[in-house]
């Protein structure tokens, strides 16, 4: 018998769930296609499917999800609204599944987490199991063996982080999401061109995100959307160790443009807020960069 094959979107969710998914699937002996890294294809296809007022990785996301059909069995495509009342995710997370049903006809693998009304992953990947016919005790062991896989790889991630807030030289703490921060044409290149300059990068979501949440109320105690608590929480878990920040946001993020607002307000270190869109050129950004990094030597 041929092994089903299960397609999986290289953005938004991919960069929260990939080692997640690809060690449950892989647990399920079922065969994983993921797309390929972003690149200007795939933007030009999302960007078909999208309304102007979509950001851009919900463009990626889209152009992935279209990369994607005709070449699985089908394509992981949760529909995620929150992890308790006091952390809501974007609504994007909670529109996608509905959005790319109204696309044409895709096959999708969904499940939902809706944890302040009794919806929480397990439950989701043992829904997952099911459609893919498998028992719940054999999915659930699958499960257990690629979480606790999962959690191990990001311990890695965090101590990695806290090892290069030892280091001597200039750091920078990017804040962004990771479906920004490790995009390739999103975040990559300015990663790149950082450390081209010889900047230590502190990624914001490399911290507990537990950790990171209870630590954002010193910025604002009023947010309730969980990825903006763990991005703006890197904040007190890293400034007395670092020489400045970087915002990276992509346009036209409106949670981001309040959260971020609130936090630029409060904070003692210099800062840069750089916006992407989907113009391919980073010309003017580089030069914004290399005159932030010209301030913070000088201070020091």
């Amino acid at each position: 018998m041929e092994k089903q094959k299960i397609g999986i979107p290289r953005g938004l969710y991919f960069y929260f769930f990939k080692d997640l998914y690809i060690k449950f699937f892989e647990n399920l002996g079922v065969e994983v296609l993921i797309s390929p890294p972003s690149n200007p294809s795939i933007l030009n296809e999302g960007t078909k499917e999208s309304v102007d007022e979509m950001c851009l990785p919900m463009k990626m996301m889209l152009g992935h999800i279209s990369y994607l059909k005709d070449k699985c069995d089908y394509i992981v495509l949760p529909r995620i609204d929150n992890y308790g009342f006091s952390n809501q995710t974007c609504t994007y997370f909670l529109a996608l599944y509905d959005i790319v049903n109204n696309m044409g006809d895709f096959k999708l693998l969904n499940y939902n987490i809706d944890e302040a009304h009794g919806q929480d992953e397990t439950d989701g990947f043992l829904k997952m199991g099911r459609i893919l016919g498998f028992r719940d005790a054999d999915t659930l062991k699958c499960y257990r063996n690629a979480k606790e896989y999962a959690e191990s790889k990001k311990r890695k991630m965090w101590l990695q982080n806290y090892k290069n807030l030892s280091k001597k030289n200039k750091k920078i703490l990017l804040i962004s999401h990771p479906y920004n921060l490790y995009d390739e044409m999103i975040g990559k290149p300015i990663v790149k061109y950082l450390e081209s300059l010889g900047v230590t990068i502190i990624y914001s979501d490399a911290f507990d995100p537990t950790l990171a949440r209870d630590k954002a109320k010193q910025i604002s105690k009023e947010l309730y959307w969980i990825y903006s608590k763990e991005a703006l929480g890197s904040i007190p878990l890293s400034r007395e160790r670092i020489d400045g920040m970087i915002f990276l946001s992509s346009f036209p993020c409106a949670l981001d443009s309040l959260a971020y607002e609130l936090a630029m307000r409060k904070v003692k270190k210099p800062y840069l807020y750089l916006t992407i869109d989907d113009v391919h050129s980073l010309t003017g950004i580089e030069t914004r960069i290399e005159s932030f990094i010209d301030i913070i030597e000088q201070q020091v």
